[in-house]
């Protein structure tokens, strides 16, 4: 007997029920649970459905419109009967198609309760695409939500393989995650060889005088790139040991007199710096600011109105200023943050149409709010000043550019600082609120990009703040609970993200303090 025919007298794994208006879904989503294969680990394993699957096949899909007939196919039929599971892709008309409503309507007369009927939402509103034989007797599902900026394809997809296979979500969840973070490292390593290829080709190309000038505008452009792009991918990677590579390859090539190679000589020692600091080497990294401070405030002299060296500069004061914040020197770090702030509001009236510029006057009032918080006594006053007015920027910004990552990311930082100072003026009410849409959009940031690690310390980080405050405030049980379970999930993102980078001292100071926030809970 042939394995087709055999899977065939066997039975389905799923049959999906669809309108014939998304065939092109519906076969995209045959092809994608066909062709899915389980974590080894869960192979053979007891779930819900029994022993756990290698694969999910066969499945079947109805490749012909249906008749104009009253009834089901023989054929329909028999696969409905010999099916483990329904899937129902839900579109306004799926819920029109009286098929598809048959084809519910028969597979639940045929086994009732003890097979699953799954849910894929893939256009519309619920109200707008559930057909009625799914939602009788009040019976809606929670359905894998297809849908753009929803579960996205990826996390529907997971959903509909553990109801499936009955196995548990958040360990193929897992698997997916780190799928896709070997796939990162992968894209990542490739394009580290291209740039070090493309900077062995510019020295080979540097002996013949006749194209200096290109040879010069390539070495910028990929000492750009190096400090923009691929510092950003490698951010979100998680590995300082892979940008500080990068970044001492872009001061190899910064080279050159023009005012744009040294600007891009000072940026590369602020990103060399910010990595050192981070690592916890805080002399090294001021050492590097201070070289940086000396190459942007020459520039600066000679041409004051000029947004980009005003930009540069004031990137070079804020640095040092966050140095000396880092050793408690706080009036020397007011001294930088106060002309940080004259020189990122200098660089937008110059330049106002610039996001990048807008950004830095939101953190330079930051800055602000953070010293305002930690000085001893504490400016509370001064601190929700400034706090609401990055915030305000920084909502602005994510209004202007719905779809910047960027932007959400401090827009979920802007809310932690402003709840930070309310909480310290006694409104704990409003900074909780606060909180609560911290932790909303830092969930929302993780679940759209999960193997990103600066997002996923930020959840973390949301996570610690939300219990802390429900910590300070007069807690009920319930709430006790909830922020257990907050601090919890906080120590397993960071503890992932430390056996990612160990070297980052900024992920273990974090850890330090949810493990000494845990021991208040259980004295």
């Amino acid at each position: 007997m042939s394995e087709a025919v055999q899977e065939r007298e066997n039975g389905y794994r799923a049959f999906i029920s669809y309108s014939h208006r998304d065939d092109a879904a519906a076969k995209s989503l045959h092809k994608r649970l066909e062709t899915y294969r389980l974590p080894k680990k869960l192979i053979g394993q007891s779930g819900e459905r029994g022993p756990i699957p290698e694969r999910l096949t066969p499945i079947f899909r109805d490749l012909d419109e249906l008749s104009a007939a009253d009834d089901l196919t023989v054929e329909i039929k028999a696969a409905l009967a010999r099916s483990a599971t329904l899937i129902v892709l839900c579109s306004p008309g799926a819920k029109a198609s009286k098929w598809v409503n048959l084809e519910i309507e028969t597979f639940r007369a045929l086994h009732g309760n003890s097979r699953p009927v799954l849910a894929a939402l893939i256009e519309g509103e619920p109200a707008d695409a559930f057909p009625p034989a799914l939602i009788a007797n009040g019976q809606e599902p929670v359905a894998a939500d297809f849908r753009k900026n929803r579960d996205g394809k990826s996390l529907a997809l997971l959903k509909l393989v553990a109801g499936m296979a009955g196995a548990p979500l958040d360990a193929l969840v897992q698997r997916d995650a780190q799928r896709q973070y070997r796939r990162v490292m992968a894209i990542t390593g490739t394009a580290l060889t291209a740039a070090l290829a493309m900077a062995l080709l510019l020295v080979v190309a540097l002996r013949a005088q006749s194209e200096a000038e290109r040879q010069r505008q390539e070495a910028e452009g990929l000492v750009e790139y190096m400090l923009t792009d691929l510092r950003d991918k490698l951010k979100g990677v998680g590995r300082l040991d892979v940008m500080t590579a990068v970044n001492e390859r872009a001061m190899k090539y910064y080279g050159g007199d023009t005012v744009k190679a040294q600007l891009l000589k000072a940026r590369t020692l602020h990103a060399l710096g910010e990595d050192d600091g981070n690592r916890g080497d805080t002399d090294l990294a001021f050492r590097k600011f201070q070289e940086a401070h000396r190459t942007t405030i020459a520039i600066l002299e000679q041409k004051r109105e000029d947004p980009d060296r005003v930009f540069v500069h004031a990137q070079s004061e804020f640095w040092l200023g966050d140095t000396a914040y880092r050793l408690q020197n706080f009036d020397q770090g007011r001294q930088h943050f106060t002309a940080y702030m004259k020189l990122t509001d200098l660089a937008y009236r110059l330049k106002p149409n610039s996001k990048t510029y807008l950004t830095e006057t939101g953190f330079a009032r930051t800055n602000f709010c953070i010293l305002a918080l930690t000085t001893k006594p504490p400016a509370i006053d001064e601190a929700n000043r400034y706090c609401a007015s990055a915030l305000h920027i920084k909502r602005k910004l994510v209004r202007l550019y719905p779809n910047d990552n960027k932007a959400k990311g401090d827009l979920i930082n802007g809310l932690a600082w402003q709840a930070e100072a309310l909480m310290r003026s006694g409104d704990i009410k409003n900074s909780r609120r606060l909180l609560e849409e911290q932790f909303y959009l830092a969930s929302n940031q993780v679940s759209n990009n999960p193997l990103v690690a600066n997002y996923i310390e930020q959840l973390a980080r949301s996570r610690f703040a939300l219990a802390q405050n429900l910590y300070r405030s007069k807690l009920i049980e319930s709430d006790k609970i909830f922020a257990r379970k907050l601090l919890l999930d906080a120590s397993n993102d960071i503890i992932n993200l430390i056996e990612r980078d160990s070297n980052n001292q900024n992920y273990k100071n974090l850890r330090d303090l949810i493990v000494n926030k845990l021991k208040d809970f259980n004295q």
